[in-house]
């Protein structure tokens, strides 16, 4: 059974920094590009970032380029973001999505189409 799992979400002032975490199991892991999707409250799912399946290319969308930072480790299935200089519209849901078709582009980042696996997501909350 393919899953995703999420954690390292919690309630952080603004300026403040987080890990999330993201750790696969039932899938060669390494096969996979991962990428990071977030949904804030009433809004649809907006793309973060993409990892290609070696680790050496990423993508952002613009908003976070300089703020936000992915990285994994194929060794033990997993994958983080590094969320600094957080701001109250950060808060989001953030959802780690993987597929072995999609390649890691400045256009798979922002649409979610072309992700088939999901987690269930982990609650980053920014107050102001």
């Amino acid at each position: 059974q393919v899953q995703l799992v999420e954690s390292g979400g919690a309630l952080v002032q603004s300026g403040g920094s987080l890990t999330l975490s993201c750790v696969a199991s039932g899938l060669t892991f390494r096969h996979y590009s991962i990428a990071w999707f977030r949904q804030a409250p009433g809004k649809g799912r907006e793309g973060v970032s993409c990892i290609g399946v070696f680790g050496r290319k990423a993508y952002y969308s613009d908003s976070m380029r300089r703020r936000f930072t992915i990285s994994r480790d194929n060794a033990n299935n997993s994958t983080y973001l590094h969320l600094s200089s957080l701001k109250p519209d950060d808060t989001a849901v953030y959802y780690c999505a993987a597929d072995l078709v999609t390649e890691c582009t400045d256009h798979s980042v922002t649409n979610d189409e072309y992700w088939h696996t999901w987690g269930l997501g982990t609650q980053v909350t920014v107050s102001s």
